[in-house]
């Protein structure tokens, strides 16, 4: 700039005259301020951004710890119950119904005594259903001979059997089981000639052994506790020889009782625990010799624990007074709730002597 200008400059800036430049008051210099140390374009005071959404990473962690505990769940039923016991074993969370075949034993219970007050205490049994209620059944669809109709009465007839003869009150106290014989079809002769040996005769053997089908108690020597048998187990069924809907039955009972003599209130309870594999073949009349409402044997085995270990007498004989009384010498254990293996009919539990197996658990 030539020193011309530079004095017209100062004299318009002296005057006042229109166009002149002006010395930035504070506020302005304050704003120019904060601008240069916040790059970027400002912000109108009169414009609007919408709020940028939040993402929903809490409901994703959530929604994956579920699917984890279902997964747990149903892979680990057992387990998961004994988590939620509250510690004692009798009662927490029942155990969903069994629809398919166990993968492995329950878990364990906390190691406590059962008493007249809580028979079931210390036991995977505590967790199960009481009665017909422990036996399951599956939906009903037309196989063999049968349609879905009949094959849903065949189902509950095979479940009133397993009640009959497992659960039915005066059975257990060592009557003639009535309504389970009335279920068998009376010209299946091998089957018919079993029934009058083993209910009359006063030392049967093991191939007559009424324990096989049947579950009795000596009145004057043992009765139960309580008015509650606990089961678990479940009905299959498949197309059988001629055309027949053959049912597969595989329950385990649990008895809880205690000797008839010892009525004070710390009497001794054992529980009785007895699995049963049962086929049953609901035939065709067309084809097969039977009464309609009747269905024939076609294999039954019977595997049990504190129901005796001598020779056959046709009744459980607990063992009360050895419940702390365990062989060393004993290889061969069993656990009498693990429904995850094939029934063991060969295991000793209904031989004599030394050859019975030692229960890992009651």
């Amino acid at each position: 700039m030539s020193d011309e200008e530079w004095e017209r400059f100062l004299r318009d800036s002296v005057a006042g005259a229109a166009g002149a430049p002006m010395e930035p008051s504070a506020r302005a210099r304050e704003v120019q301020r904060r601008l240069r140390e916040r790059p970027g374009q400002p912000e109108g005071w009169r414009t609007y951004s919408p709020a940028r959404p939040r993402r929903r990473t809490g409901w994703y962690v959530a929604g994956l710890v579920a699917a984890v505990v279902l997964l747990v769940v149903g892979l680990f039923p057992q387990q998961v119950v004994g988590w939620f016991s509250g510690g004692d074993g009798q009662g927490g969370v029942p155990l969903a119904a069994e629809s398919q075949s166990p993968q492995e034993a329950p878990g364990a219970e906390p190691a406590l005594r059962p008493t007249l007050a809580e028979p079931f205490r210390g036991s995977p049994a505590a967790h199960w259903a009481d009665g017909a209620a422990g036996i399951t059944a599956p939906p009903a669809k037309a196989t063999g001979w049968m349609n879905a109709a009949q094959v849903k009465g065949a189902l509950r007839q095979s479940r009133d059997f397993l009640v009959a003869a497992g659960l039915d009150a005066r059975v257990l106290r060592g009557e003639r089981p009535t309504k389970a014989i009335a279920l068998l079809n009376p010209h299946q002769n091998d089957v018919q000639k079993y029934l009058r040996t083993a209910l009359s005769s006063s030392a049967p053997t093991g191939a007559t052994d009424p324990l096989l089908l049947f579950s009795r108690f000596r009145p004057e020597q043992t009765r139960l506790v309580g008015d509650q048998v606990k089961t678990r187990g479940r009905l299959t069924y498949r197309e059988g020889s001629l055309g027949a809907v053959e049912v597969t039955a595989d329950v385990t009972f649990v008895y809880p009782v205690t000797s008839a003599g010892d009525s004070g209130p710390d009497a001794e309870v054992v529980r009785t625990i007895v699995r049963r594999k049962i086929v049953m073949s609901w035939d065709d009349p067309s084809k097969v010799d039977t009464e309609p409402g009747t269905m024939t044997l076609v294999s039954y085995a019977l595997d049990m624990t504190n129901g005796g270990c001598s020779a056959p007498t046709g009744y459980f004989v607990p063992p009360f007074g050895t419940a702390d009384k365990q062989r060393a010498d004993q290889a061969h254990r069993v656990d009498p709730y693990d429904r995850s293996k094939p029934i063991d009919t060969g295991d000793g539990t209904t031989a004599t002597g030394a050859d019975c197996a030692t229960a890992t658990r009651s």
